[in-house]
This record gives structure tokens, C-alpha cells and sequence, in this order.
């Protein structure tokens, strides 16, 4: 029974993952593309390197649509329906971004509106990223049995990085042995193209999962929420109680509070922890990966392959995270990941203003993504669900999770016109990011290691207990 039980919950987590896995590829899939579409869609229409920036991380404006309506339809369809939604947008933007022709243009004739609709394709995706990042995680927290929860979350961070390398394998397969010719009339549309594989994936075997519990309780559906519980949990008294509770919190009188009742700090902690994962320049490394390395005097083939390198450490480094995450803390991590970025960034603009590249530049590169990838990457999707009081979690981390993407795209896309004046000099800003980071997690973020959600939650009220209400502690630890 109990194999049974780790089975099915590892079957249903990897489903969901994923949707993190398709985050990754989806996100990570125009580095490759990228230098082939300025020239087919950029430079024959004589357009700045901002409309460059802006077409690279066009799928991130959708990534702000989906986590904006995420909330809204995981409790209107569910959350699994809400991913079905997610691999079917995959899907389409997979086919369109391949083929932007299709139905209302001429094969290899670019234009403005050939231009539009490439984005548009991408934004699609974006959606479905944004939907995925906010949605999967969600499912497998509420999936899981609460002693593995919070490695569950890792997992689902694990998966990201590992999409990210597998499209920056399937990149180099692509392009291993070709011209630039041919890579930029037909390479990078089956790099776009080859998303459809995973997408399809997660689209049959999301059938064969079901609801989460909560969901199914929320539309009083009980009998299944309590055969899930009990599957799940390898005990009918465990499902019976945990049944009861979520019910209760279904059912629960107590008046809802605003945004800013715990007040203003909490939210600025919280948001500003997803703001600096992403400005401080991981996504520059991953979407313009073989152009930096182009920069260093790699050719356009060893360009991609040595993608594959800053995949693999991504891996292997978000692996190492989940085995120190609750022995070193949060606050630890998030401080080691600030210096380490700093003075990794430093040293590369270093290097390029003194005039020196190759292997040196490559490796304080390589050891900014190994920091990262075990600190701030999957730390903070772990401190956004957890800092957050109860009763403005889920507002708040959609509000957290909308300014991550919105952060994401702002960084990205201002990096074409910062390497065109700057060059490699650029990381500079992005190492300053870094040491104001530190010194903002120093002075206002609190450590939340092996502390209760209501721990957390009184720590928004030192100095004014009279202010918190009477909580049942037993019941929570329950639930959370």
C-alpha cells in the first residue's frame, strides 16, 4: 500500500512538473533562434536592436497574462483543466512560432505583419507559461501529503532547469553539422517546432490525472475528494481529518482582510524577492547564451554546445538545493547566491573591459548559473509560498508571481541595447543588482527555516500581538 501510495504521488507530481519542465523549454527555446529570426525578421526590415529585445522576450508578455489569470481559472475549471489549457497553448505557439506563414503569409517574405504575428505566436506561449508557473506548483502542494511537500515544490523547480537543458541539447542536435544557411532558413523553425513533443506529452498524460482534494471540496464534490485523500495518504483517518479541515476552511466565517493588513513590509519582502531573481541576469545568461558565448570566439555550433554546459550545471546545482534548503535556511541561501552572483558578474566585466576573453570569461559565466541555479532560483518559488500570512497568500503570491514575469521581461528585453553600448561590460549593472539585493535580504528578509506558517505570520507582528487573532495551530500545521 505504502509503495503504491509513493507511486501514484510521484506519478501525478512528474505530470504536473511538466508544465515546469515546458516553462523551461518554452522560455529557453529562442536562444538558439534568436540570431536567425533578427536576421530573417530584424535586419531585412531594418528594425533597432530594441525591437530585437522586445521580440526575444515577447512570450514573456504573455507569461504576465497567464499568472494574472491563473487564480481566476483554476477556481472556476479546476486546477488540472487550467493545465490542459497550458499544453494546448504550448502546443499552438509551438506550431506557430515554427511557421508564422501559415494561413496569411508567403514562405520566407518577411514584413512588419509577419513580424506581429511571430510575437503573438510567442505571447500564446507565454500564456501558457504563465498559467504553468502559477498553477503546477499549486497542483502538486495540494496533491502531496505535507512531509514531502516542500521537496515536491524543488521538484517542480528541478523540472524548469531541466527543460532548459534538454531544448539547449535539442538546439545543438539541430544545428550539429549544419551551415549557418541552413540554420537560419530552417534550423531554428524546428527548434520552435520541436516543443510540440513535450507539449503533447503533458496534454495525454494530464488526462490521467485527477482534481486536487481542495478543488474538489470547494465544488463540494467530497466523496472524491476523500477516496483522493485516502489514496494519497494511505490512511482513512488521516483522509477523514484532512477532509474535515479542508472543509472547515471552505466554510470558515471569519471576514476577509485586505492586502495591507499585515502591513506594507511583508508585501515589499515577498515581491521584492521575486523582482531580483530576475534582474539580476539569469535569463540574460539563458535566452542570449550562444551569443555571449559568439562573443568570446566560439563558432555558431561550439556557440550551442556549450549551452548544453549551462543546462546541465542548472541541473545539477538546483539538485544541490534541494538537499540544503531546510539545513541552511532561506535567508542563508538568498544572502551566499547575492555575493556569489556579484562577484561572478563583477569578474566578467571585468575581464571584458581589460580586453580578455576565452576560457576565464567562460568559467565566472558558468559559476553566476551554478550560484543561482542553488540559491536564488528555486529558493525563492520556496520563500513566496511560505512568507506570505494565510489569509492573502494566494492574492499576494499572483501579485508576486505577475511582477516576476513582468521583472523577467524588463531585464531581457533592455539587454540587446545594453550590449550594444556597454558589450560584455553590461553584467556590471547586473552584478550592482546583486549587491543591492544582499543588503536588502540582510536588512528586511527574515529567516522562515523550520518555522510554521504562523510563526511566519507573527513574525509581520512584532510588537503588536493584540492585533493577530486566535488561531487554531493544530488545525493549520493540518493543512499547511
Amino acid at each position: 500500500m505504502m509503495n503504491n501510495k509513493r507511486y501514484y504521488i510521484l506519478f501525478v507530481a512528474a505530470v504536473a512538473s511538466l508544465g515546469g519542465l515546458l516553462f523551461g523549454y518554452d522560455t529557453a527555446v529562442i536562444a538558439g533562434a534568436e540570431q536567425s529570426i533578427q536576421l530573417y525578421l530584424l535586419d531585412s526590415l531594418d528594425l533597432s536592436s530594441f525591437v530585437h529585445g522586445l521580440t526575444v522576450s515577447s512570450a514573456l508578455a504573455g507569461c504576465i497574462i497567464g499568472a494574472l489569470i491563473s487564480g481566476l481559472l483554476s477556481n472556476s475549471i479546476g486546477r488540472r483543466n487550467t493545465l490542459v489549457i497550458a499544453a494546448v497553448l504550448f502546443s499552438l505557439s509551438a506550431l506557430g512560432s515554427a511557421y508564422p506563414e501559415l494561413l496569411f503569409f508567403t514562405y520566407g517574405e518577411p514584413s512588419l505583419e509577419l513580424l506581429v504575428t511571430f510575437n503573438i505566436y510567442r505571447i500564446i506561449g507565454g500564456i501558457g507559461v504563465g498559467l504553468a508557473s502559477a498553477i503546477a506548483p499549486v497542483y502538486i502542494s495540494e496533491m502531496s501529503p505535507s512531509k514531502i511537500r516542500g521537496r515536491m515544490v524543488i521538484l517542480y523547480a528541478v523540472s524548469v532547469v531541466f527543460g532548459q537543458t534538454v531544448v539547449y541539447v535539442v538546439n545543438w542536435l539541430i544545428s550539429l553539422g549544419r551551415t549557418s544557411e541552413w540554420i537560419n532558413d530552417i534550423g531554428w523553425r524546428l527548434m520552435f517546432a520541436s516543443e510540440l513533443i513535450p507539449a503533447a506529452l503533458f496534454f495525454f498524460l494530464l488526462l490521467f490525472i485527477p482534481e486536487t482534494p481542495r478543488y474538489l471540496a470547494l465544488k463540494h464534490e467530497y466523496d472524491k475528494a476523500y477516496n483522493l485523500l485516502e489514496k494519497v495518504n494511505g490512511s482513512k483517518q488521516i483522509a477523514s481529518e484532512t477532509l474535515q479541515q479542508i472543509k472547515h476552511s471552505m466554510n470558515t466565517k471569519t471576514e476577509k482582510v485586505s492586502l495591507f493588513h499585515y502591513g506594507k513590509l511583508v508585501l515589499l519582502v515577498g515581491m521584492a524577492v521575486a523582482i531580483f531573481q530576475q534582474i539580476i541576469g539569469i535569463n540574460i545568461v539563458m535566452y542570449y547564451a550562444p551569443r555571449i558565448f559568439e562573443n568570446l570566439g566560439a563558432d555558431s555550433s561550439t556557440s550551442m554546445f556549450q549551452t548544453i554546459f549551462v543546462g546541465l550545471i542548472s541541473v545539477v546545482a538546483t539538485l544541490t538545493a534541494i538537499r540544503i534548503v531546510d539545513r541552511q535556511g532561506r535567508k542563508f541561501l538568498l544572502l551566499f547566491g547575492s555575493l556569489g552572483c556579484a562577484i561572478c558578474l563583477a569578474a566578467v566585466a571585468a575581464l571584458f573591459f581589460a580586453d580578455i576573453q576565452g576560457i576565464s570569461v567562460l568559467i565566472f559565466i558558468l559559476g553566476f548559473v551554478a550560484v543561482f541555479q542553488m540559491t536564488w532560483g528555486p529558493v525563492t518559488w520556496v520563500y513566496i509560498s511560505e512568507v506570505f500570512p494565510n489569509k492573502i497568500r494566494g492574492q499576494a503570491v499572483a501579485i508576486a508571481v505577475t511582477l516576476s514575469w513582468g521583472a523577467n521581461l524588463t531585464a531581457s528585453s533592455t539587454f540587446p541595447p545594453l550590449n550594444d553600448a556597454l558589450g560584455s561590460g553590461a553584467f556590471l549593472i547586473y552584478g550592482l543588482i546583486s549587491t543591492f539585493a544582499f543588503f536588502f535580504v540582510l536588512k528586511f528578509v527574515p529567516e522562515t527555516k523550520n518555522k510554521s506558517l504562523e510563526e511566519i505570520e507573527a513574525t509581520w507582528f512584532a510588537g503588536k500581538k493584540d492585533e493577530l487573532e486566535t488561531i487554531d495551530v493544530t488545525s493549520e500545521k493540518k493543512l499547511n
